[in-house]
């Protein structure tokens, strides 16, 4: 029995070249559903020219089979196999030259003092990707592969430092390049991957600059990168390197990694950005190229799969808390005042949600998983009227991708190949502002749009922590001979994902989750549908 669906129930990944491009949208459902649903939805990756079709399989599990369990395991275990240089090139490994018992990294050739430090990570090692075992499919964000619920072990390979590693350090060129937006820690990031490479010994180490872009264009050059270059860019917010949307065709990038011979390449990006790596890495593999492509997942919105969240998610909701402290101190100095603070999350109302959480100021979340009406008994508009009545302010939190549905749809498109959204937040102010107008009522509206400052700030602690840790095991992945991967924290421990894993579709917010139960909660709004 063949079974190609995934931890979230989401199937097989096939990336093929396609004339069409939207953003990448995949929907979600329980593997409860047990028949073949076949959807194909197509993005445009960051690398412009190759659009990549993701196709999303939900095949048929025959729950009456004793075995499913092995077969479903089984196929789980084939699908988050890492790639390896092995599979395509005779290469051997050598005694690793990274060891924290030592000042700089070991130039002898016998490799680190395997039997004085045990700080090494068995190939072997795995970690859960899921934790809890639900009783039923209606506890509260079940994931449950079958009608009742089984529990089926789902194992990740672990990351970190191996013993053997498959590159000749002082041989290596390795290359970082940053994507997509703006987002706290990448600084952090790129120092940390200087860091590390030169604790293995690698003299060689440049950046590309403003994302793909840099590989072909020939006005920006190489930046070598250092550790004295790196020290302290982790002090200032945004990216060393520069960012962009868009880039050459895949094809020609490949061309320039050969071109200036890169060994190692560590890609910092989102969904995009990362489908672009894996393509890379594609491209690398079929021309039977030693080159190792390692993603870091970078997403100030926290919607990559599989991960506990992402770097700069944390330093964003703290960001954000400047704002919704703002928009109360209007709100409560102003006669019937009503703070509106838009935030971002294009699919995915996680920061949002987690922003409202913490200040605790919050009347009203809005977020894109969970539809809203603003008219009518039960709308947002009838909703406010309440509050100014009983406290005689409001507080409102939305999303950036929140209630599309009330706008006008466009059919333009970023670089990035995602649809330009209608700015909810100027709408939203704009109906509560002819809302209380019509009622007679005075409402005194100040809206909030943070965006910008949040994308530029410095990476608070908890992030600078993460961009640590994901930097040093890009670096531990490549030298262990995978490509094709990313790292990230999983149930609170590091691991590899192979790319296509974690770029099929957006992680949303379950809107039966505690955690969005634990917003309404804490809101106390209603349901405005």
């Amino acid at each position: 029995m063949a079974i190609t669906s995934s931890t979230n129930t989401i199937g097989l990944l096939n990336l093929q070249k396609n004339g069409k491009h939207s953003n990448m949208d995949l929907p979600l459902f329980r593997s409860s559903h047990l028949k073949v649903r076949r959807f194909k939805r197509i993005f445009k990756c960051a690398s412009q020219v190759n659009d990549i079709s993701v196709e999303v399989v939900k095949p048929e599990i025959d729950f009456k089979d004793p075995d499913w369990k092995k077969h479903f395991q089984e196929d789980f275990d084939n699908r988050f196999r890492l790639p390896h240089l092995t599979d395509i090139l005779d290469v051997k490994p050598r005694p690793t030259t990274f060891s924290l018992k030592s000042r700089g990294p070991l130039d002898d050739g016998n490799g680190a003092p395997m039997d004085t430090w045990y700080g090494y990570v068995n190939d072997d090692d795995r970690a859960l990707l899921k934790v809890i075992k639900f009783a039923s499919p209606n506890s509260a964000g079940a994931e449950c592969i079958d009608p009742d619920c089984s529990w089926v072990e789902q194992w990740v390979h672990r990351a970190g430092p191996r013993k053997q590693i498959y590159y000749e350090p002082k041989e290596v060129k390795a290359a970082i390049v940053t994507c997509g937006g703006l987002c706290p820690g990448l600084n952090d990031v790129i120092r940390q991957i200087v860091f590390t490479l030169e604790k293995y010994g690698v003299k060689n180490i440049v950046g590309i600059q403003f994302g793909y872009r840099g590989f072909c264009d020939e006005n920006l050059r190489e930046v070598p990168l250092s550790h004295q270059v790196v020290q302290n860019i982790n002090l200032a917010g945004g990216s060393l390197l520069g960012v962009s949307r868009g880039g050459p065709s895949i094809s020609d990038i490949v061309d320039s990694i050969q071109a200036k011979a890169i060994d190692m390449l560590f890609v910092l990006g989102g969904n995009g950005t990362h489908a672009g790596a894996n393509a890379i890495h594609d491209e690398c593999r079929k021309r039977k190229m030693k080159v190792s492509v390692v993603g870091v997942p970078k997403t100030i919105d926290n919607d990559i799969q599989l991960m506990d969240k992402t770097f700069g998610f944390d330093t964003a909701v703290e960001e954000a808390q400047r704002a919704i402290n703002s928009a109360y101190i209007e709100a409560q100095s102003a006669y019937h005042g009503i703070g509106l603070v838009k935030l971002m999350g294009r699919s995915s109302g996680f920061i949002a949600m987690h922003a409202s959480l913490s200040s605790g100021q919050i009347d009203i979340c809005l977020i894109p998983e969970v539809p809203f009406k603003l008219e009518g008994p039960n709308g947002l508009l009838q909703h406010l009227e309440h509050l100014i009545k009983t406290k005689g302010k409001a507080v409102v939190c939305v999303a950036e991708g929140a209630g599309q549905e009330l706008l006008q749809k466009s059919a333009a498109l970023d670089a990035s190949g995602n649809v330009v959204l209608g700015d909810i937040g100027v709408h939203i102010q704009q109906q509560i502002k002819r809302h209380f107008k019509n009622i007679g009522v005075p409402a005194d509206v100040k809206y909030i749009d943070p965006t910008y400052m949040v994308r530029a700030c410095r990476a608070n602690a908890s992030d600078a922590i993460l961009c640590t840790v994901l930097g040093q095991n890009a670096v531990h992945g490549a030298f262990a001979g995978f490509s094709g991967i990313t790292t990230g924290i999983c149930n609170i421990h590091y691991v590899y994902l192979p790319i296509p894993e974690v770029i099929r579709s957006p992680r949303r917010v379950d809107p039966n989750s505690r955690m969005w139960h634990r917003c309404l909660t804490s809101t106390g709004q209603p349901d405005f549908r």
